[in-house]
C-alpha cells in the first residue's frame, strides 16, 4: 500500500526522494524513514569560487554569489532545491536540512575583485538560496560579504524573504547613500497560513512588509517580488500585496509564475496534495494552461511569466496595479559602478 506523507512542522518538504542524478534506491524502514522534528545541520565548507557568472536573457544580473546552499527557509518551490541532487542529497527534507556554509566567501570575494581584470558589475545576492536565512544569525558570512562589497565599492542586489537583513543596515544606509544597494523583498501571499505551509521558516508576510518600510525609512531603495504566483492559491493577493508594500515606501516591483523544474514538480505536487487536496488538480491544471500544456516550461522568455490567455491576464493586472501605485515610475534603478576601488596593497608587497 502507498504510504502517504505526513506535514512536518516547520518544514515544507514531508519525504526525502530520491535526486536524479543517484543511481540506487535509498532502502529505509518507515518508522525510521523521517523524524518528526528533523534538525539542521550546517556544514562549513572550503568553497573554491565565489562568483557565479550567467548569461541568461531573463535575469537582471550576471554575477551572483550564493553564501549557502541549500535553505532553511523550507519553500516547498524553490527552484534551488535540484541543486541538492548535485551532492548526492535529496532535494526534499535533505535541501532544507543539509545546509553547506561557504565560511571562505568573503576571502575569495576579495581576492577576486582584486584581480586586475575584474570588471565591476552588480553583483546579486539571494540568486537561489536565501542569503538571510536563519542559520546566517550565527555564520554570519553574508555580512561579511557585504563589508567587502563596501570596501570595494561594488554595487549589490539583494532579493531575500528574511527579516535578518534589517541587521546589517549600519552598512545597507552607507552604501545606499552612494547609490551602491538596492534591495527586493519576495512577497508571494499576505494570507500567514499560505505562508506558514509554504514557506514554513520565512518570516511571516507582515514582517516582510514591516522590513520593507524600515529599509524605506532608512533610504535603502527598496522592491517587491510578488512571487512565486500560484494559479488558485495565491494569484488573488496580487494587487494586496502591491498596495502593502507601496504604503511601506516599496518603489519597485516584479512578479514571477511558478517554477516547477525536476524534482520541485513532485515535491510540490505532494504538497498540494497535504495541504489544499481539493484545490490540487485545479492548480495544476492552471499551470499546464500557463505553460504549453506541460508542468514546466524552461525556455527563456517564457519561463517567469508564462505564456496563454490566464498568463497575459496576470501581467495586464500587475502593470495596472504597479500604475496606480506609482511603482517602476522610474524604471529600474541603476546603480553606480563608477565608484569602485580596489585597496592599495600594503607597501611591504613593493619590496
Amino acid at each position: 500500500m502507498e504510504r502517504r506523507h505526513v506535514t512536518i512542522k516547520g518544514r515544507g518538504a514531508a519525504d526525502n526522494p530520491k535526486g536524479r542524478f543517484e543511481t540506487l534506491a535509498r532502502s529505509r524502514e518507515p518508522e525510521s524513514e523521517i523524524q518528526s522534528r528533523p534538525e539542521t545541520v550546517v556544514t562549513l565548507q572550503r568553497a573554491r569560487s565565489i562568483i557565479a557568472r550567467n548569461d541568461s536573457p531573463d535575469l537582471p544580473f550576471t554575477q551572483s554569489i550564493n553564501p549557502y546552499q541549500g535553505c532553511e527557509h523550507g519553500c516547498i518551490y524553490c527552484y534551488a532545491r535540484p541543486s541538492h541532487a548535485y551532492l548526492g542529497l535529496s532535494p526534499g527534507l535533505d535541501f532544507e536540512t543539509r545546509i553547506f556554509a561557504k565560511e571562505n566567501a568573503a576571502e575569495l570575494l576579495r581576492a577576486e575583485l582584486s584581480r586586475p581584470d575584474y570588471r565591476c558589475e552588480l553583483i546579486a545576492l539571494g540568486a537561489n538560496t536565501d542569503p538571510y536565512q536563519p542559520v546566517e544569525r550565527k555564520q554570519r558570512i553574508t555580512r561579511d560579504i557585504l563589508e567587502v562589497l563596501w570596501e570595494f565599492r561594488n554595487p549589490v542586489g539583494i532579493v531575500t524573504k528574511g527579516s535578518l537583513i534589517e541587521r546589517d543596515l549600519d552598512l545597507l544606509e552607507p552604501m545606499a547613500r552612494e547609490g551602491l544597494v538596492q534591495v527586493f523583498v519576495s512577497i508571494g501571499s499576505l494570507d500567514g497560513e499560505i505562508a506558514r505551509t509554504l514557506e514554513p521558516r520565512a518570516a511571516a508576510p507582515y514582517r516582510r512588509v514591516e522590513t520593507v518600510r524600515r529599509l524605506s525609512a532608512s533610504g535603502v531603495p527598496c522592491g517587491t517580488l510578488v512571487a512565486p504566483i500560484i494559479p488558485f492559491l495565491n494569484d488573488k493577493d496580487m494587487e494586496a500585496v502591491l498596495e502593502a508594500v507601496s504604503d511601506a515606501g516599496a518603489r519597485m516591483a516584479g512578479y514571477t509564475l511558478l517554477r516547477l523544474p525536476w524534482e520541485v514538480k513532485d515535491l510540490f505536487k505532494d504538497w498540494l496534495e497535504r495541504n489544499y487536496p481539493l484545490k490540487a488538480k485545479h492548480v495544476m491544471a492552471r499551470i499546464r494552461d500557463m505553460r504549453g500544456g506541460r508542468d514546466n516550461d524552461p525556455q527563456f522568455g517564457s519561463r517567469m511569466k508564462g505564456e496563454g490567455q490566464f498568463a497575459e491576464l496576470l501581467a495586464k493586472r500587475f502593470a495596472l496595479a504597479c500604475q496606480r501605485l506609482g511603482l517602476n515610475a522610474g524604471g529600474r534603478s541603476r546603480l553606480d559602478v563608477t565608484r569602485f576601488r580596489a585597496p592599495r596593497p600594503a607597501q611591504g608587497n613593493l619590496f
